[in-house]
């Protein structure tokens, strides 16, 4: 069996086992017999898999090539089986064939290949689990697991359905749940103080606001009020707003930074962070990472998605994968056959094409401390 038919056979049998996020044990295990069955040191964690390649030195820098296994749940428009993966027309239907289980199978497929060549970077390979919800058994215990033991990468490649074109930045994430208050009153008699109104200023100000720095690739950083909920009856003064705020962060604040900053520009309401862990990432141009992916013809792209990259965001890391994330959490989902064996013959072409040098690893655009 070629590389390729032995990847799409493994994306097969994986479609074929259901994966939602954190409850991925039937395709941790697949993954975990595969590798070992193809000789490899693999190792698991929590339903993370992966294997490092022979030649391990700690002195030299290490690539890690990672890719999640876990889908979201299927969608109740789904015409087909979600779980039966099959291929029509050079299109291999299946919940997880595009996200991302068509990169996870295809670094795999490189990790082996290239396990025994002589690189400058340790190779290892780790494929994933709960991605979709970046849940506490996934990277966020992964990466420090893998640090403690002394395999911590200095760079990553990052399997997701990009058209396999470079995706060098994504933004990162904040929700803040706002709370006014206001005090209860009879609407007849204008008594009270409108929580309502004290909130819809504040929304104002949040809707006009401008960070003074922005970032150079991702540009300003993005505010949208989503939500609104505020009064129990017609004829009461409503003593309580609550409001939801998507805000789409760069590499120019932390998370952290940016919530406080918002909280200080508004006047009457509170604003909670749901978490500060999504952050922004970029690389920088001149790493060896996007410079082999440019000498290949590809094109670097600020992708509108967030992947484990934003857990990774102090780690340069580079998003290149087969696929189309449009396809991503889709009914019908799918991946081109063609797609596979592109990324099967790219994807070891662009490992190779890495030039390390010392001072070459260029650490990732920090968000300004």
């Amino acid at each position: 069996m070629n590389r390729t038919d032995d990847a799409i056979e493994l994306l097969r049998r994986l479609i074929a086992i259901p994966s939602p996020s954190r409850e991925e044990d039937g395709t941790a295990a697949l993954i975990y017999d595969w590798l070992h069955e193809r000789g490899a040191d693999v190792r698991r964690f929590h339903n993370n898999v992966w294997a490092v390649a022979p030649g391990f030195d700690p002195a030299r820098p290490t690539l890690m090539l990672n890719s999640h296994h876990d889908t979201v749940k299927p969608s109740a428009q789904y015409t087909r089986d979600p779980y039966k993966p099959e291929i029509t027309d050079g299109k291999l239907y299946g919940l997880g064939s595009n996200d991302a289980g068509a990169s996870a199978v295809c670094l795999l497929s490189a990790f082996l290949a290239l396990a025994d060549e002589r690189l400058p970077f340790n190779l290892m390979v780790a494929i994933t689990a709960a991605e979709e919800v970046m849940g506490e058994h996934g990277m966020r215990a992964f990466l420090p697991e893998i640090k403690r033991l002394g395999f911590g990468p200095d760079m990553v490649i990052v399997g997701e359905p990009t058209g396999f074109q470079p995706a060098v930045a994504e933004r990162g994430l904040v929700v803040l749940d706002g709370r006014t208050e206001g005090v209860a009153g009879h609407a007849a008699r204008n008594e009270g103080v409108n929580a309502l109104y004290r909130a819809i200023d504040d929304i104002g100000i949040l809707r006009a606001f401008r960070f003074p720095t922005e970032s150079a690739l991702l540009g300003p950083v993005k505010i949208n009020v989503t939500q609104i909920e505020a009064g129990s009856q017609h004829n009461v003064v409503p003593a309580e707003c609550r409001f939801v705020v998507d805000v789409r962060t760069t590499d120019a604040y932390t998370n952290a930074e940016t919530a406080r900053i918002l909280q200080e520009a508004v006047r009457w309401s509170v604003l909670t962070p749901r978490s500060t862990r999504v952050q922004a990432s970029v690389i920088e141009d001149s790493h060896p990472l996007v410079r082999a992916a440019v000498g290949m013809g590809l094109t670097p792209f600020v992708s509108p998605t967030t992947s484990d990259m934003a857990l990774m965001h102090d780690i340069p890391s580079m998003k290149i994968g087969p696929g189309q994330s449009s396809r991503s959490h889709t009914a019908d989902e799918y991946v081109l056959i063609d797609e596979i064996a592109e990324a099967i013959e790219k994807y070891p072409l662009l490992i190779r094409n890495i030039e390390w040098k010392q001072n070459s690893g260029a650490r990732a655009s920090s968000p300004t401390k």
